[in-house]
């Protein structure tokens, strides 16, 4: 089904807005569009929201599977005008939202389906989970200009630390239980990414409510969304596995030509299963074994 605009669509599907788990997937250009809303229709995600240009094209059998929205991505502040319309239609429903080419990975995710890990998560009392952005990028550029390649994926093994979330209105002090976290591209390649930017960590996943608003660097207006964990506790974490600062360093005019390769000597290829990213510690099951 396709709509010509959010309020469309949210008029329409009222029904369908009220049932969950979601996934909305924001096309930002025309890289991994299709394998991006496969990858989360499979992880079993009720509905899947596409918003997207409206001069973008996608494969009949996505056309027919996915909810899509002609949505100007580049517009100023899209992402947070987007996600707060679809607060109220969704109150109480799980809610996911990543980018084109940004792939969602929670711990054993190959043998148990999203409603399952939810349900548990739900039981832990927490409305809200932290995920980690892990760049994703291809070995050669050369041959992949654009830096994006599924099958030659590669991506960071180490480089990744946390500092203190320090509250601005509250003396400087640390938040309870928020960290900044980075690595990755942003963290090696720094001089090109401003620092307000430079950030991986992301509430991904939260349970959406009519009160609740998401701001511009992917934080909420409950502080207790933006926790890694509740007092008692580690909670489970997970990883959306991303080309997108890949796509953006190998675009941006001031970085293009100075980055010949992304692979260093602690690149490794990407498994494309959850294994990996426990083994690195880029997420944890918490107490879901």
């Amino acid at each position: 089904m396709q709509y010509a605009s959010l309020t469309e669509m949210i008029t329409a599907e009222t029904a369908t807005l009220a049932k969950g788990p979601h996934a909305i997937v924001m096309v930002e250009d025309d890289v991994e569009v299709a394998t991006t809303l496969r990858h989360h229709q499979q992880m079993g995600f009720k509905t899947v929201i596409a918003l997207m240009p409206a001069a973008f094209d996608l494969p009949r059998d996505v056309q027919e599977t996915v909810i899509r929205v002609d949505y100007n991505m580049s517009a100023e502040g899209a992402m947070e005008n987007a996600l707060n319309a679809l607060m109220d239609p969704m109150a109480g429903q799980w809610v996911f939202f990543c980018y084109n080419a940004e792939y969602f990975f929670y711990p054993f995710c190959e043998t148990r389906g999203v409603t399952e890990m939810l349900a548990f998560h739900t039981e832990e009392r927490r409305d809200a989970m932290l995920t980690y952005v892990i760049d994703l990028y291809a070995e050669d550029l050369n041959k992949f200009p654009d830096a994006v390649s599924l099958d030659q994926a590669h991506m960071d093994r180490s480089g990744y630390y946390a500092l203190a979330r320090h509250d601005v209105e509250n003396h400087n002090h640390p938040k309870e239980r928020q960290l900044d976290f980075f690595g990755g591209l942003r963290w090696r390649y720094e001089e090109h990414v401003p620092a307000v930017r430079r950030k991986i960590d992301r509430i991904s996943l939260f349970r959406a409510r009519k009160d609740l608003r998401i701001r511009w660097d992917h934080t909420f207006s409950d502080e207790e969304y933006n926790t890694y964990a509740c007092p008692w506790h580690h909670n489970i974490t997970a990883a959306v596995c991303s080309f997108r600062t890949a796509k953006a360093l190998k675009s941006n005019p001031g970085s293009k030509y100075e980055i010949q390769t992304f692979k260093w000597h602690n690149s490794a290829p990407f498994e494309w299963h959850s294994r990996q990213l426990l083994d690195l510690g880029l997420m944890e099951p918490g107490q879901w074994f």
